[in-house]
């Protein structure tokens, strides 16, 4: 005897910033983001430009008027995971520690003796994504 087949669910597409109308439609708000962020944090020009990967004065003219520019799949990347970093420390602290932890020395493995922000401009991508797991990991997001 058939029986009639199961329909598989539907699965939304996972997001990769691959597609460029995406990467438009994303661009504004998550440079908005990201300049708070900076601000938040009290970066230099030269370490925002660095964590984004791009020249100081490219992140200037972006800061100033990028809002119709498409950042590239790779800066949405390195914004995303360090959004991702920024929340998980205001979930973890309740205080100003949040925003002063991201330049504390650290002693971790991790952080090879440097602070988290150091770690990131010379591990690029892969190390923001480290540092956010281990950020989730320590509030217990795991």
């Amino acid at each position: 005897m058939l029986t009639a087949a199961r329909a598989l669910p539907i699965l939304p597409e996972r997001q990769d910033f691959s597609a460029e109308a995406d990467r438009t439609r994303l661009s504004k708000v998550a440079l908005k983001a990201y300049k708070r962020l900076v601000e938040h944090w009290g970066l230099t020009g030269q370490q925002a430009a660095a964590l984004l990967d791009v020249s100081t004065s490219t992140w200037e003219r972006l800061k100033q008027g990028g809002k119709d520019k498409s950042l590239s799949q790779d800066q949405l990347t390195r914004i995303s995971a360090l959004v991702g970093i920024y929340k998980g420390l205001h979930l973890l602290f309740a205080d100003d520690m949040a925003d002063r932890w991201p330049k504390l020395d650290n002693k971790g493995p991790l952080f090879a003796r440097m602070n988290p922000i150091e770690s990131m401009m010379k591990g690029g991508i892969p190390q923001m994504l480290e540092v956010r797991r281990y950020v989730d990991a320590v509030r217990g997001g795991l």
